[in-house]
């Protein structure tokens, strides 16, 4: 099964979040307004969402107010 089109941009910006080690505060507005845009959040947004929350609670990617 092929993931969303939105599931595709959502990994691009999370993986540049993981890349740099470091997301804004308007990059995780942009990858929230990604997720909740067609009103579903599907099983593999969920798992990349939960996959970049983990990694900015052990601080492998710092969050920048």
């Amino acid at each position: 099964m092929g993931y969303s089109e939105s599931a595709s941009r959502l990994k691009k910006m999370i993986e540049k979040a993981i890349e740099d080690q470091k997301i804004t505060r308007e990059e995780m507005d942009s990858i929230i307004s990604i997720a909740a845009e067609d009103s579903h959040i599907d099983p593999h947004e969920k798992a990349l969402l939960n996959q970049l929350q983990k990694m900015i609670e052990n601080k492998t990617v710092k969050y920048i107010l």
